[in-house]
């Protein structure tokens, strides 16, 4: 098993997913929900070293270390108490608790067999309620977009958003509408920002866009027609004026 600790891939583990957003009117978004966390029960490693280690791979267990603090904490759990962090588009702060004692943390890297998939290796760095942490929050498209219901085509240019908070602040993800967004516009991440955190992102990022197609339909001549249209009923609506007598 030592064999296959010094050939396993490192994956920087990114939390996060995407989506699109905005036209070039910028929209308020107020759908962010405070990010859910995860338990996972563990117990402190005594011995660290690679017989160990494979010793507690072979017991399906995963050696497990957390950062951020005054020392590095070493411990282990059973591989299937990370399915929920790991195997989820989802991003989630963890509670670890280690012989009574509760530590806050996030996922910060993780390793996996290059064969089998199989967690190796998880690295966590401990979080504190008064320090800002960098994570990467999964953007959610809402909306039905004009220009999509006239024949344009969604393109989803950035999937991810690198957020800087403290750990209450922490988005469950980021809301985008992207209702207003006619055939040729670009949300971009001034669309999206918020007083509770900080984007890592220059604003000329884009976002998300609504690309033209064969069968697409201008706004401007859509909404000229549906005046047209209403004017036309108006006119067919009014009374005809009485013959004078």
């Amino acid at each position: 098993m030592s064999k296959l600790c010094s050939r396993a891939t490192t994956l920087q583990y990114k939390i996060l997913s995407l989506q699109p957003e905005n036209s070039g009117k910028q929209h308020i978004i107020n759908k962010n929900f405070k990010m859910k966390s995860i338990t996972i029960n563990g117990s402190k490693r005594e011995v660290v070293g690679k017989k160990a280690t494979a010793a507690l791979r072979n017991a399906g267990m995963v050696p497990c270390v957390v950062y951020g603090g005054d020392e590095p904490i070493h411990f282990q759990s059973p591989e299937l108490s990370f399915n929920k962090l790991v195997y989820t588009p989802d991003v989630h702060t963890v509670v670890i608790e280690l012989d009574g004692v509760k530590v806050n943390a996030i996922l910060q890297d993780i390793q996996f067999h290059p064969v089998t998939d199989r967690i190796l290796h998880i690295d966590f760095y401990q979080i504190f309620d008064d320090k800002e942490v960098m994570m990467e929050i999964p953007v959610r498209v809402s909306g039905s977009s004009r220009g999509v219901k006239n024949g344009g085509v969604l393109r989803i240019v950035t999937r991810k958003l690198r957020v800087k908070a403290i750990p209450k602040n922490l988005p469950d993800f980021i809301d985008a509408d992207i209702t207003e967004m006619k055939i040729g516009a670009k949300m971009y991440i001034t669309a999206v920002k918020e007083d509770t955190f900080s984007i890592l992102h220059t604003d000329n990022t884009v976002i998300c866009q609504i690309r033209t197609s064969r069968t697409a339909v201008d706004d401007e001549e859509e909404e000229e027609e549906g005046e047209e249209g209403a004017e036309g009923a108006e006119g067919a609506a009014a009374p005809e004026a009485a013959p004078a007598e």
